[in-house]
């Protein structure tokens, strides 16, 4: 073991944990005890989420280059992501009510909901909402990150195009589409997605794909629906810090799909043996 470590990079020293360690500052005066947990839970948060959004940009790239073979690794790290960020929801849920309400008032406004990063993220996965951008506006740097994830094609946009170049029917209204509003389900890419799931040994990099962003949005999923409990467990129905409907604008994001085709199609796969 080397102990004499003057003048050497040591492990504190790489990580610059003097920094990351001295950037928890409680506001609450006195000290709560458990304010803390409420900081690091979120910073924690963040520092995936940095990571995430890493892992996203090398998948748009390698799409865009027809490479899916290479995305699978990328998006299955994507998924183990996701999986540390519904975890720590557990830890953040042993905070009661009534100690929450002991520090709540200190974050003003602040809230979840000016997170730029989970902005980019949902940008990146094609949930665009143009009002969003405003929260961002007293920030230009960060507003200009946010903008240029809500102007680009999403993860699903570039997906699809993909598919398009490999000679699926995929609509030419769905390919030139205007990447800033959600996109909506398309009955011909249903019957694309139908036609890789009844032949994948015809496309496996295809078939793969899809099973790969369907692990994405169902992790995504239960991670909203886990925050809608955890919030409604700990403030109950109180407005949101930042000024939403709290629990209930959770709620109504619960069942969002991100890729509605690679839902529907699984109902319109045809059971082997059986005609039609």
């Amino acid at each position: 073991m080397l102990t004499d470590l003057h003048g050497k990079l040591d492990y504190a020293q790489y990580l610059q944990l003097d920094r990351v360690l001295s950037a928890q500052k409680p506001l609450s005066q006195p000290e709560h005890h458990d304010e803390l947990l409420f900081i690091i839970q979120h910073q924690t948060t963040e520092l995936w989420f940095k990571l995430m959004i890493h892992e996203l940009k090398a998948a748009l790239r390698l799409i865009r280059e027809d490479q899916l073979e290479a995305t699978f690794k990328i998006l299955a790290r994507v998924k183990h992501i996701q999986a540390q960020l519904l975890q720590q929801w557990s830890v953040l849920a042993t905070l009661t009510p009534s100690e929450y309400v002991q520090f709540r008032h200190v974050l003003g406004p602040a809230s979840g909901i000016q997170s730029y990063q989970h902005r980019i993220i949902e940008f990146m996965l094609g949930r665009k909402d143009a009002r969003m951008l405003a929260v961002f506006k007293h920030k230009p740097a960060i507003h200009d990150q946010v903008e240029a994830a809500f102007l680009a094609p999403s993860l699903y946009d570039e997906y699809l195009r993909s598919m398009a170049r490999k000679g699926y029917a995929i609509p030419r209204e769905v390919v030139e589409r205007d990447v800033t509003v959600p996109h909506a389900p398309h009955p011909a890419v249903v019957a694309a997605f139908r036609e890789v799931y009844e032949h994948p040994e015809k496309a496996w990099d295809s078939y793969e794909m899809c099973e790969k962003l369907v692990d994405v949005d169902e992790a995504y999923a239960l991670w909203r629906y886990r925050h809608m409990k955890v919030v409604e467990r700990v403030i109950g129905y109180k407005r949101g810090t930042g000024g939403t409907a709290g629990v209930s604008y959770l709620r109504q994001m619960v069942d969002d799909r991100l890729f509605p085709e690679l839902w529907d199609v699984r109902t319109e796969i045809k059971d082997v043996g059986r005609p039609g």
